[in-house]
């Protein structure tokens, strides 16, 4: 043990989850990433803005009307019809890969999802969701 001649005992981390050292490591990472972004971005921007500056940018023409309009609330049903059909496919890609090893109940709950999905499909399309006009 340790004695009077001894000054102290080594230092050690004790982790109450052992095993979980690179995933704290890789969540400190990653919460450091976007403070550092946004630090350097402060720190390189430019101190001054001209009138010039702050317009509108339309692709080198001179800016027409205000920066500010409405949009046509189909663009963001449309929008949110491709969403999620993205995330489906995001969803269904890991089951595909590993189709062979997961068996049949992981068959019928993709079946299941597929279907919520189509209702969703038939749901926007009745409504009018997908008309673009």
């Amino acid at each position: 043990m340790y004695t009077s001649a001894t000054i102290s005992p080594p230092l050690t981390i004790v982790f109450a989850l052992s095993g979980y050292e690179y995933f704290l490591g890789f969540l400190l990472l990653c919460s450091l990433v976007p403070v550092i972004a946004l630090t350097a971005s402060w720190v390189v921007r430019p101190k001054r803005g001209s009138p010039e500056r702050r317009t509108t940018y339309e692709s080198g023409m001179e800016p027409l009307g205000g920066a500010w309009i409405q949009f046509n609330i189909r663009y963001y049903m449309f929008a949110l019809v491709f969403v999620i059909f993205d995330v489906e496919t995001v969803f269904l890609y890991p089951w595909a890969v590993a189709f062979h090893t997961l068996g049949l109940l992981a068959f019928i709950e993709a079946l299941i999802f597929v279907a919520i999905l189509i209702v969703g499909l038939v749901y926007a399309w009745r409504k009018g969701a997908l008309e673009w006009s």
